[in-house]
C-alpha cells in the first residue's frame, strides 16, 4: 500500500463536501433545493470577454506562455493596481496564476518555512489553514467577534505574535463574513506587522464587491513597509464573473515574484493562454466598469432582500455584510433542538437538517465558526424569497429537547 505523506495526512477534508453531495443528489431525484452555497457570481461572463477568448483562439494563441504570464496581461494588471489602488508595480512584480487559489499557495510556499506560524483571523476562508499546513507552516487562529465586526483587532493581533510568527493573512472584503476593513483598521495591522517584521498576505479577490458607500483599501498602499512586505492576491474571477477561466494574479516585491515564478515553472507552468488574452480585455475594456456596476447593483439588491427576510426570522442573528456576497448568520440558538426527532448539534447538523427541508447552506465549522452558517446570495431574488420562507418554517418547526 502506498504510504501517504505526513503533509497530505495533515490536510483536513472539507466539511462542506457531504452537504454539497446530498444537495446534488436531491436535485437529481427531482426534489426542490434552494442552494445558498455557490461562492461564485451567477452572471454570465461578459460577452466582450468571451469574444476576446474566441479571437485569441482564432489567432492560434494556444501555446505555452512565459511562466509569469503574457506581457500584455502583466502590464494590464500593473495598470489596474495604479488606477484602483494607487500602487505602482513593475510588470516584473506581477505573476499570473491558475486562479487566485494558486497565487495564494505559491505566495505562502515562497515565504513560509517549516514551523513558521501564520496568523489567520477567524472566521476565515477554509483554504487558508490547509495551504499553510501544506507549506509546513502552523496556522495560528485569532478569534474575532460580532462586536469587532468580525475583524482582527490590533490588540488581539499583537497578543498572537510569537518568535515563530512569519506572516498574517488579511481578507477584505471577507469570505465568509462580508466584513470590509477600514483604512484605519488596516493601518493598525500594517503598524503591528512593521513593528514585528512580519509579511502580510492580503487576499483582495472581492475588492469590487463593496456596498453602502464602503471603499476597498489595499493594505499595501498605507506605508513603505507595507508595500515592500505585502503580497496581494487577486484575480478576475469574482470581478468579471470568470471563475471557471482560472486566472488569478499577485503583486509582490520583486524577489518574491521571481521566486513564485520559478516555483510555478515546476508546478502549473503558465495559466491558460487564451484565458490570459481574454483577461487583458476584461481589465482594459471600458465595458468592464459597466458590467461591474450592474453586477454590484444586483448583488446589493439581493443582499438587502435576504437580510430583510432573515431579520424577520426569530433566533437568527447576523451582521449585515458590507462586501463580497455572503451573509454569515449565527444559528446557535437552535442547537440542542430537534428536527424530525434528530438533535441538532453544531453547524453541520443544522445544515443537514435544513437541507432535508430544501435549503442548502455551508456550515460555519468550515470557516472556524461553528455557531454560524454561510448563505451566498448568488441566486435569483425568487430563490432568495423561497429559501427564506423555507428557513423560517424550518426553525419554527424545531422542538426543544
Amino acid at each position: 500500500m502506498i504510504q501517504i505523506s505526513e503533509k497530505a495526512k495533515n490536510v483536513s477534508a472539507s466539511v462542506t463536501l457531504e452537504i454539497s453531495a446530498l444537495a446534488k443528489q436531491m436535485k437529481a431525484d427531482g426534489k426542490e433545493v434552494i442552494g445558498f452555497t455557490a461562492g461564485e457570481p451567477d452572471f454570465d461572463t461578459p460577452e466582450y470577454v468571451t469574444q476576446a477568448a474566441k479571437d485569441a483562439l482564432d489567432k492560434g494563441y494556444t501555446k505555452y506562455t512565459p511562466t509569469a504570464g503574457i506581457a500584455e496581461l502583466r502590464n494590464a494588471v500593473a495598470k489596474k493596481f495604479e488606477k484602483d489602488n494607487g500602487l505602482f508595480y513593475k510588470p516584473s512584480q506581477i505573476v499570473v496564476t491558475d486562479g487566485a487559489k494558486s497565487a495564494l499557495f505559491h505566495a505562502l510556499y515562497a515565504v513560509v518555512s517549516e514551523g513558521d506560524e501564520v496568523i489567520v483571523p477567524s472566521p476565515y476562508w477554509i483554504t487558508y489553514t490547509e495551504q499553510i499546513k501544506l507549506c509546513g507552516g502552523v496556522p495560528v487562529i485569532v478569534e474575532t467577534s460580532e462586536k469587532s465586526g468580525y475583524k482582527l483587532l490590533k490588540s488581539d493581533f499583537e497578543r498572537a505574535i510569537t518568535a515563530k510568527t512569519k506572516c498574517v493573512i488579511i481578507n477584505s472584503p471577507c469570505n465568509p463574513t462580508g466584513a470590509v476593513y477600514s483604512e484605519s483598521e488596516l493601518r493598525d495591522i500594517a503598524e503591528v506587522a512593521e513593528k514585528h517584521g512580519l509579511t502580510i498576505i492580503s487576499d483582495e479577490i472581492y475588492e469590487k464587491l463593496v456596498f453602502d458607500g464602503e471603499k476597498h483599501v489595499s493594505v499595501a498602499s498605507l506605508s513603505d513597509y507595507a508595500k515592500e512586505n505585502t503580497v496581494i492576491i487577486n484575480g478576475v474571477s469574482k470581478t468579471y464573473s470568470m471563475t471557471g477561466w482560472r486566472i488569478g494574479y499577485l503583486a509582490a516585491p520583486e524577489n518574491v515574484a521571481k521566486a513564485i515564478s520559478s516555483m510555478q515553472g515546476h508546478t502549473t507552468s503558465n495559466a491558460c493562454t487564451f484565458a490570459q488574452y481574454a483577461s487583458v480585455c476584461a481589465l482594459e475594456s471600458g465595458k468592464g466598469e459597466d458590467f461591474i456596476r450592474y453586477m454590484v447593483g444586483e448583488f446589493d439588491s439581493r443582499r438587502n432582500l435576504l437580510c430583510d427576510l432573515l431579520s424577520e426570522t426569530d433566533g437568527i442573528k447576523f451582521l449585515k455584510p458590507k462586501g463580497a456576497f455572503y451573509v454569515f448568520a449565527d444559528v446557535s440558538r437552535f442547537y440542542g433542538k430537534s428536527a424530525d426527532g434528530e438533535k441538532i448539534e453544531g453547524s453541520v447538523g443544522f445544515a443537514k437538517a435544513l437541507l432535508k427541508k430544501g435549503v442548502a447552506v455551508i456550515p460555519g465549522k468550515a470557516f472556524g465558526a461553528d455557531n454560524c452558517v454561510r448563505l451566498a446570495y448568488t441566486v435569483s431574488k425568487a430563490d432568495i424569497v423561497r429559501g427564506a420562507e423555507l428557513i423560517k418554517a424550518f426553525v419554527s418547526s424545531l422542538k426543544a429537547e
